[in-house]
């Protein structure tokens, strides 16, 4: 055998874990970059030359700046982040109320359980439900 073979126990357990955990740590800091510059931009109340600040201090500096910027402004990030979930979502359920209005299904699902309401307390008999309902699905 040679003199150059590696066996398992040149790389020990513990310096497998240590590996692992800066694998690990670096993941992390890649997460936070992303997180903190997404936050600079997704900011309203702060000005450009706020936002080509923050971003040049946090890639000029990477960790003091990550670091600095989760101190100052760190509290807001998740009241900025639900704010823009919140805007998501309103601006997607409005797509889908328009959506299905165009389409008239709203219209058609209401008479439908109105009329359902109307036979569940005897208003309406079996022969006039289905009548009425016959009406609103042909409509």
């Amino acid at each position: 055998m040679s003199d150059n073979l590696y066996l398992a126990y040149d790389y020990p357990l513990l310096g497998a874990f240590w590996t692992m955990m800066w694998i690990f740590l670096w993941i992390l800091w890649i997460i936070l970059l992303f997180r903190v510059i997404g936050d600079v931009f997704r900011d309203d109340s702060l000005s450009g030359w706020g936002k080509t600040g923050w971003t040049f201090f946090v890639l000029i500096t990477p960790f003091l700046g990550i670091f600095v910027y989760l101190i100052a402004r760190g509290r807001d990030m998740g009241r900025r982040e639900q704010q823009a979930a919140r805007a998501r979502q309103e601006a997607l359920d409005a797509y889908l109320r328009q959506t299905v209005e165009s389409t008239g299904t709203v219209g058609h699902a209401d008479e439908l359980a109105k009329l359902s309401e109307l036979k569940s307390k005897g208003d309406l008999t079996e022969a006039e439900f289905q009548h009425a309902k016959e009406k609103v699905l042909t409509s």
